[in-house]
Parts: structure tokens; sequence; C-alpha cells
């Protein structure tokens, strides 16, 4: 219930975050231009409401519908969205946005499964053009007689929710549950899916609100970040502390005092009691911001206050920090030298749960493989370090049977039947995109790794304890003789043996143009080369580096090819030496033959030593070629 919670929280921010600048730019508009702001400016004030009602949630469905349908589930979302602004006249329509946007991405999405593979011939464009005008123009009017007047009804509900609760002096136990939900990454989702749209309804009304000051104010945690600097035992996280609060409160970055709360949940109270004796304060001096603050920085908490109660808004961040100091310390002072490491550790893990990701970081943690199928390993082209990786794996479990299909792509282009996806860290965030559904295996290179060595154990495991069907590894791709001297991807003219160490650019870039020398690519490809180092390295492992273009730099391959250039004394990779540099051009699949051989090649270490340092150009072309 908990995931769900937090996949559902997470999902809601996911359709503002991307938007923030939108929310900050209308924002500064409101500060300085209404009638009560800065600098007013009757013409430039009337930049608000369009802003509000329409740029705002337009942006917000269009993100919306893209997280379910990709692009054309953004186009549907926007255009489906004005019906329901058109159909709720009275209110800012973010939260139908955030119902409106989803929808029409699945409807589309749905479109598009039911008519893969049946588009007539040449009819394509019409129909993908044709199908978004429709379905969107059937949502909008949708939206326009139900979704709009029952969002609008939510709205009434809720702002009469909160109504109760000010009339009642029972505002500030709303951060009695405020608090916990921030720890749950549950910050995001409770600031711009519920409070914004109350906070905005009633800043249209009254010119500021209470509501954009409950979750974003930075002084809870700053107190409780205080505490650990003064009290704490543990000198790891005492020293972490000033770095942490520069982080929290002028950075608006609250996730970095999570780890600090669940190192000793107890804790938690000084934040509560800080942010409750805040609410309270707020709402005895009607204090409020006239637009939301984003990020929770002292600076845009600040920026979005009324020039006539500045500080106010400074006394009660004040008075947030000092409570939850006071609170703070003696819990500090008890909990003894708790570990930080591990509790960022445990913050991390529920980071990604909030994601919504089922994907798991691998490092040494007991998984579940019983219901593996296939992995996929994925770098950034798709064209080389996977194709490396998931060969040299896919050899590697080979004994086992297990009937895994192990098999290589791009990192935005990961199969839906995906169950395990491998790729290097800095991919990581790219991979659960592309592949929510997957667990995510995250390595430094695709052949030497701990983690790779985890997840084989495992693998290892499963095939121990219970009796599998034959393997279904991917084939490798049968070619005919003629075939291969048509389409040689490696020539005796690409490769280089016996050269002078160089630093790693200059191997990079003499690799690149041996592959346009020999026709394999144009000049911008050798750029991209470097670009593509520069984002990851293509370090394999085992003294081989395979440098490559980027997926965007696919067009300017005319023909697939690999080059192979030894350096005996090594080029340094970072702190590795590769002694192989191996340039690679690919089309298709054409090159995955050779970089098969290749990784066969370093099964053998007596050979891979040769071939890194002493072989000549006819024993690396038979062993490779």
């Amino acid at each position: 219930m908990k995931n769900a919670v937090q996949r559902f929280g997470k999902f809601l921010s996911s359709m503002v975050m991307p938007n923030i600048g939108a929310f900050i730019a209308w924002g500064f508009i409101t500060a300085l231009f209404i009638e009560k702001g800065w600098l007013p400016n009757a013409q430039l004030a009337t930049l608000n409401g369009p802003m509000l009602n329409y740029l705002l949630p337009v942006l917000i469905a269009f993100q919306g519908g893209k997280l379910i349908g990709g692009d054309r589930g953004g186009v549907m979302g926007a255009i489906a969205t004005i019906g329901v602004i058109v159909g709720a006249p009275d209110y800012p329509m973010l939260m139908g946005a955030m119902v409106m946007g989803p929808l029409a991405g699945f409807v589309i999405k749905k479109f598009d499964q039911a008519m893969d593979g049946r588009m007539p011939a040449g009819f394509e464009m019409l129909i993908n053009n044709f199908s978004i005008g429709i379905f969107g123009m059937l949502l909008a009017i949708v939206g326009y007689y139900a979704i709009g007047p029952f969002m609008s009804a939510v709205l009434i509900v809720l702002k009469g929710g909160v109504q109760v609760l000010v009339n009642h002096n029972l505002l500030p136990l709303a951060a009695i549950f405020i608090e916990p939900a921030k720890v749950l990454f549950l910050n995001n989702a409770i600031n711009h899916g519920i409070f914004t749209p109350i906070g905005i309804e009633q800043a249209a009304e009254a010119g500021k609100s209470i509501m954009y000051m409950l979750e974003a104010n930075p002084g809870p945690g700053l107190g409780l970040l205080l505490a650990y600097w003064a009290f704490s035992k543990d000198k790891a996280t005492k020293d972490s502390a000033p770095g942490a609060i520069i982080i929290h409160f002028f950075g608006g970055i609250h996730e970095i005092y999570f780890p600090y709360i669940l190192m000793n949940p107890l804790v938690i109270v000084g934040p509560i009691a800080g942010n409750i004796c805040a609410i309270l304060f707020y709402s005895i001096t009607k204090a409020g911001l006239v637009g939301p603050s984003a990020p929770g920085s002292i600076i845009a908490f600040m920026s979005m206050s009324p020039k006539t109660s500045i500080a106010i808004t400074a006394l009660g961040v004040l008075i947030a920090a000092a409570v939850s100091f006071l609170v703070s310390s003696p819990i500090v002072k008890m909990a003894g030298s708790k570990s930080l490491e591990d509790a960022q550790k445990k913050t991390s893990d529920m980071k990604a749960e909030s994601k919504g990701q089922a994907a798991e970081v691998l490092s040494g943690a007991d998984v579940k493989t019983d219901n593996i199928k296939k992995i996929v390993f994925a770098c950034d082209a798709g064209m080389g370090s996977s194709a490396m990786g998931a060969t040299k794996f896919r050899n590697r479990i080979k004994p086992l049977n297990l009937g895994i299909t192990v098999t290589n792509t791009s990192v935005d282009n990961v199969p839906a039947d995906a169950d395990v996806v491998v790729c290097q860290y800095i991919l990581q965030d790219r991979a659960v995109k592309s592949a929510p559904q997957a667990r995510l295996v995250a390595i430094g290179n695709f052949l030497q790794d701990p983690n790779l060595d985890t997840f084989y154990a495992e693998l290892e495991g499963r095939a121990n304890a219970t009796s599998a069907p034959a393997p279904a590894v991917e084939a490798e791709p049968e070619v005919k003789e003629e075939k291969k001297a048509k389409k040689a991807v490696l020539k005796k003219e690409g490769i280089k043996t016996g050269l002078k160490s160089v630093d790693k650019e200059t191997a990079i870039r003499a690799a690149g143009q041996l592959l346009c020398d020999l026709g394999f690519a144009n000049e911008d490809y050798i750029q991209a080369m470097v670009d593509r180092e520069n984002m990851v390295s293509t370090y394999m492992g085992m003294g081989v580096a395979i440098p490559h273009g980027t997926s965007n730099a696919k067009e300017t391959v005319k023909k697939s090819g690999i080059v192979v250039m030894q350096y005996p004394e090594g080029v340094d990779f970072g702190d590795e030496k590769a002694y192989l540099v191996i340039g690679i051009a690919g089309v298709g699949d054409e090159h995955l033959e050779i970089l098969g051989n290749i990784v066969a090649s370093l099964e053998d270490e007596e050979l891979l030593e040769t071939l890194k340092k002493n072989a000549d150009v006819d024993t690396i072309m038979k062993t490779f070629g």
C-alpha cells in the first residue's frame, strides 16, 4: 500500500516538476505586478490570468500525457485539457490537467498498440495525425461536459475542508501528516498536487495563500540539521551537517535531510513541532505567499512573500527552525552514534520506490530471479559496449541452461518485455524511464564488475535449485561467406599495432579518423566519439576500450566497420589503461559478430595478453575477423 501511494504521489509530482520554471515565472509576475505586488503594473499584471488558467494546466497535461503515451500522448493531453479548462471557467484546472493528461496519453497509447502492424503502407502519417485530432476532440468534449465540472466540485470540497480547519484553528495539525509524508518522498506530490491548486484559488481571491507555506517552509529541516551539527556523536554525521544545511536552506533540496530522520525516526517530532508552530503563527498573522515556493529554499520562499509581510514570513521560518532545533536536540543527544551511511542507503532505496520503479540497483543484495526471461544490456548508442557486455554475459550463463535471452540495445529503446536492464551508473535514470517495469543492475563497466558477479551468482543459484529447459539464448546472426566478404567490417588496413602511448582523446580521434579513411563514417563521427566518451566511459575492462559515437550520430555512419589500435604501453582511460582501442561504426547488427569474436578472445588470458602487446596484424585479423 505504501509503495502504491508513493508511486501515485511521484506520478503526480512528475507532471509538475518539469514545469517548475513556468510556475516560477508565473509566481514572479504575480509577486511583482499585481496591485499589491512589489512593482504594481496593471498591463503586465494581465499576464497572470492566461498563464494560470491556460499555460500551466496545458503544460501539466502535456507532461502527464507524455509520461503515458510519449509525444503523441502529450499532444493529446494538451488538446483534451482545453475542454476541461473551458468547462470549468471559475477555477484554475491544474488538478483537472493532472487527470486529463494521463487519460489522453493512455487512450492514444492503446490506439497505437491496436494499430501496430496493421497500418496500410503509405497511410501512416494520415492515420497518426487524424487519430490525435479525432480522439483529442472527443476527449475535449468529455472534459468540457464531465471532467471540468467534476474537478470544480472536488476543488469546492477541498477548499471547504481547508476552511473548516482554518475556522476551527486546526490547520497547524496538518504538519503531523506533512512531515512524515515528505520523508516518504511525497513532498512534491503534496505541495504541487494538493496545496498549490487550493492556494491558487485562495490567492486569486485574497492575493495570497497560506497553503503555499505549509510544505515549502525550510525552517523545520534547518532546525533538525542544526541539532545534528551541534550534538551528533557520530563524527561523519556531524561533519556532513553543515553542507546539508547549505543545500537544504539555500538550494531548497529538502530531500537532503531525510536520511537524518531515517537514521533516528523519533527525531521527526522536531520538524513536526517546528512546522506546527510556524503554521500557527502564520494563521494568527494572516500570512501567505502570492505564489508557490519552488524549490523550497529560503530564497524562493521569501521572494514569493508580499512586500507588506516579508518580516512575518521570515519570522515564521525562524520559529520553525528554533522549535525544530530545541525539540530535536535532546533526541539527537540520546541517539548514540548511528551511521548516516546506512540511512542514506535506505533513503536511496525509498527514493527508488517513490519513483514508481520496480527496478533495483544491485550491490550485493539478494534479488529474486525466478521470473527472469530476458536480460537487456543497454548503453547510449546500443552498438558497442552493451553488445560486448551482452555477448560475454550470454556466454557466461549459457551453461546454466536457464532459458534466458540476453540481448543489447540503446538505453532509450529498451523493449517492454525486458525483465532486467544492465547499464552503467550514469545511465540509470534513462534506463528507468525507458523500462520502468524492469529490474536495474547498475555497473561500472560491462566486462568486469562486482554487481554483474553478484547477479550471475544469483542466476547460478537458481540453476542449482531447479531443472530448467535448454537455453533460449539469442543466436548469432548467420551470415553467408559471400556476404561477409562484401560487408567486411574489419580490414587489415584497419589494424594498427605497436603504437606509442598517447592521451585518451588523441587515441579516440585516431581511431575515428581511421574509420573515416576506410569509408565507414564521415568526419563528424570523430567528434561524436569524443562526445560519447565524455558522457560515459567506453573502457570495457581487461585492458580494452571500444570508443564509438553517440546515438545521435548514427546518420554519420556510412557502413559498419571496426578498427583495432594496439598500444603496448597503454592509454589512460581514467584509472585504467586500455591496450586495445577498438573503434566502432555500426549500422544495425552487422558489427556484432566481430564483437562476439573479441569477447571470446578475452576468455583466453594468454591470448589476450598477446593481442594487447605483441600480436601482429595477421594475428589480430585471424582472431577477431
